[in-house]
């Protein structure tokens, strides 16, 4: 039976991978007291256990855990920022990939960020394909559910007096310097990084990013991008839907608790919105993380996943 040890099981995504993990039969957890699971003797005799770990963890604790593996057949499923711009880790974007092969094979896996997840997926096929330059100026507008903010977060959103200013949307990372752009721009082969303006909005989980690109950015039209898409997403977690909106909107908590992800194109041929709607914990966090795992164990990608 694979053992599985999650570090961090008590934030947000860690506590949904630790509740989806235990009903299944394949699977041992490997669980620490709440007195030890900061024990760092007592983490490190659990990572080198278990076949599989999962790192729920900041981005500093996370390259301390990867430092505390001497077992050559531990593999890692990262879901911090720490590694996913690193070489020695695979990124766990399964159906960006050639083949599931460099997941199933791979020992290091690095989980992709909620926002980058939305934007790779619209803009790595097109780049690759060659239909999007690599050195248009994008932007980026991602709305996103209270949760991935994480326990304290959904704390101030959640608490009977909050601030009123909770009641509408927020736009943050006004810096333009957000721990997902590296990826963005790495996995999509970019020369120019995007205008990121992640937005969190008063619901719980769900996420709808969107790309608006221009005629003089696309070497064909939008039904060149289409075909892209319809060719690169023939799974089951990744789809293509040519007509998605609810009564001409498109709400972005539409697959709250889900753990597909839905990619779609509006507009017209002078002025394309790239759009992608999935659960900023499920296809974003733990149900990617899972898939993940799924692939190692060359078992069906979508065990206890909710499709």
């Amino acid at each position: 039976m694979t053992k599985v040890f999650i570090d961090g099981s008590a934030g947000t995504t860690g506590l949904r991978i630790f509740d989806r993990l235990r009903e299944r039969k394949d699977l041992e957890l490997i669980i620490l007291s709440d007195e030890l699971r900061k024990d760092i003797n007592a983490r490190r005799e659990a990572l080198n256990s278990c076949d599989i770990a999962f790192l729920c963890l900041p981005d500093k604790a996370a390259i301390e855990a990867v430092s505390l593996i001497e077992n050559k057949n531990t593999a890692v499923i990262d879901t911090s920022t720490a590694h996913r711009v690193n070489e020695d880790f695979t990124y766990g974007f399964a159906e960006l990939l050639e083949s599931y092969d460099v997941i199933r094979n791979s020992k290091r896996i690095a989980n992709p960020g909620c926002h980058a997840s939305g934007f790779n997926a619209l803009i790595a096929p097109l780049t690759k394909a060659g239909i999007l330059r690599k050195d248009a100026n994008l932007s980026c507008f991602s709305l996103t559910g209270y949760s991935g903010g994480g326990k304290q977060m959904i704390a101030q959103y959640e608490e009977a007096e909050r601030n009123v200013l909770l009641d509408a949307p927020r736009m943050y990372g006004l810096t333009q310097s957000h721990k997902h752009i590296p990826e963005m721009v790495k996995v999509c082969d970019l020369e120019v990084a995007p205008a990121f303006c992640p937005v969190v909005g008063d619901f719980y989980s769900g996420m709808q990013v969107t790309v608006p690109i221009f005629k003089s950015d696309v070497n064909g039209n939008i039904n060149d991008i289409k075909d892209v898409y319809k060719s690169v997403y023939t799974g089951k977690v990744v789809h293509f839907d040519d007509e998605c909106s609810e009564d001409g909107f498109m709400s972005s908590n539409a697959l709250s608790f889900k753990d597909d992800m839905q990619i779609t194109v509006c507009g017209n041929d002078d002025r394309i919105l790239l759009v992608s709607r999935f659960d900023n914990l499920g296809k974003g966090a733990s149900g990617s993380a899972i898939q993940n795992m799924n692939i190692l164990l060359n078992v069906d990608e979508c065990t206890g996943l909710n499709i």
